[in-house]
């Protein structure tokens, strides 16, 4: 299940999230589809991986119990567990199908990532000539709008908004990056890597802004604060100054965030942008949920019932702004607020214990992939609240694989079986987690 076929299905789970197959009882995308395809070769070839069960029971046992207390309800947490545990367990499959070759995984999501920035570059030329049918795809794609902005339109390809399209492409733009300031050449080429980061440019997305000085960051930290922190920090500097100055949408939220995060009274709905209201609105929502039940939350697909209790526009004379309602506008609020201490801790220890920084990596695409991909999980977990949209456990797995393989080559005895595990040659049993249940 590696052919032709299989990788195309796989990267239209990541890439394709802008069209749906219906609309009720749930929206159905394209990834549903693809899962329902595989899951039963899957299952049969493989059998149920054990490391997704386990970390998904304490979820299961807590969000029936808070069902039955009135704190979730039965079709939200259905939804959202199925969908969640699904998507877990379909990635999980796709990295077994591969061997747990990280390497062609990767090298697969950033051709995928080439070929939007593409569209996207093909976009945006199409508006400057006016050709409609070239810029405004929602004559194809039926959850999916132009987003005004920046040089007329905001770039956001075949995405449903420019956003999504600066969460996925993240990584790609961290090895673009890494490969034009350092003269390298790994995965794609130097033109495949100047259209990447000249579409990421064009979204004019405030996510994008964030990954840019996330990638600066953890680039700092993989090469040295000292050494690299006098180019990189003015170039940040001036990056911010004149994203600030020159993208009103960038400044208004800025401005916005800022206000209502640095005041003890009720922010004015009138005088702060409208997505820096809904963060801290959820902030609000999910802290007060947390604080409440704090070891479990109160189940997958709760913070809407939470929402309803706690919401800010709940005060009477409040506009009734329900944005995000669903997904809490970022993945650690909706995690604090749903899953409490348990989904929070297993996140941390996600990140922090699988990270392969530059000077413990056995070979230099293993910290360049795990750094890469910790762009969209920080971004994500700051302002993207949809478990399962986009494949994003596709990047949780690959994240963790990445770090098997760096140990396992660390641990081989010599170097030609170090070698035959970064080249994706090894036995399996190398990398596989944890037996697997029958």
């Amino acid at each position: 299940m590696t052919g032709k076929f299989a990788r195309f299905c796989i990267l239209l789970t990541i890439f394709l999230s802008s069209y749906i197959l219906f609309r009720s009882p749930f929206e159905g995308y394209i990834t549903y589809l693809v899962m329902v395809m595989f899951f039963p070769i899957y299952v049969v070839r493989y059998g149920i991986p054990r490391l997704p069960v386990l970390l998904f029971t304490p979820i299961l046992i807590s969000g029936l119990i808070y069902i039955q207390v009135g704190d979730n309800e039965t079709g939200l947490f259905i939804k959202i567990f199925i969908g969640f545990f699904s998507s877990v367990l379909f990635y999980r499959y796709v990295l077994q199908a591969f061997e747990y070759d990280v390497d062609t995984l990767f090298e697969m999501y950033l051709k995928g990532s080439v070929v939007v920035s593409m569209i996207g570059l093909f976009q945006m030329l199409s508006f400057f000539v006016g050709f409609g049918p070239g810029f405004d795809y929602s004559w194809i794609l039926n959850k999916w709008g132009t987003s005004p902005g920046g040089l007329g339109i905001r770039l956001n390809s075949i995405f449903s908004e420019p956003a999504y399209f600066a969460g996925v492409v993240g990584p790609a733009f961290f090895v673009s990056i890494y490969n034009l300031f350092f003269r390298k050449n790994f995965f794609i080429k130097n033109w495949q890597c100047i259209v990447i980061i000249t579409a990421y440019m064009l979204t004019f997305s405030t996510l994008g802004i964030i990954s840019i000085f996330v990638s600066a960051f953890l680039l700092l930290l993989n090469f040295g604060f000292v050494k690299y922190a006098v180019i990189v920090v003015p170039l940040g500097f001036f990056g911010y100054q004149y994203a600030y100055n020159n993208i009103e949408d960038f400044r208004e939220r800025v401005d916005g965030t800022t206000k209502v995060f640095s005041s003890d009274e009720m922010p004015d709905i009138n005088e702060v942008h409208g997505s820096s209201f809904v963060l801290y609105n959820n902030y609000v929502i999910a802290t007060e949920n947390f604080s409440r039940n704090t070891l479990f939350g109160t189940g997958l697909g709760s913070h809407p019932v939470a929402f309803d209790r706690y919401s800010l526009t709940n005060a009477p004379g409040m506009i009734q702004i329900n944005f995000n309602k669903a997904d809490a506008n970022s993945m650690l609020l909706r995690l604090l607020s749903e899953t409490g201490l348990y989904g929070v801790s297993v996140m941390i220890w996600l990140v922090l214990s699988n990270l392969v920084p530059k000077n413990r990596s056995q070979n230099e695409t293993n910290w360049l992939m795990s750094n890469a991909i910790l762009v969209v999980i920080l971004v994500y977990l700051m302002r993207q609240g949809h478990y399962f949209i986009n494949g994003f456990p596709f990047f949780l797995w690959m994240y963790y694989y990445i770090r098997k393989k760096n140990v396992a080559m660390a641990n081989a005895e010599t170097e030609e079986e170090a070698q035959a595990i970064d080249k994706g040659s090894s036995p399996n049993e190398q990398l596989a987690p944890i037996p697997q249940a029958s």
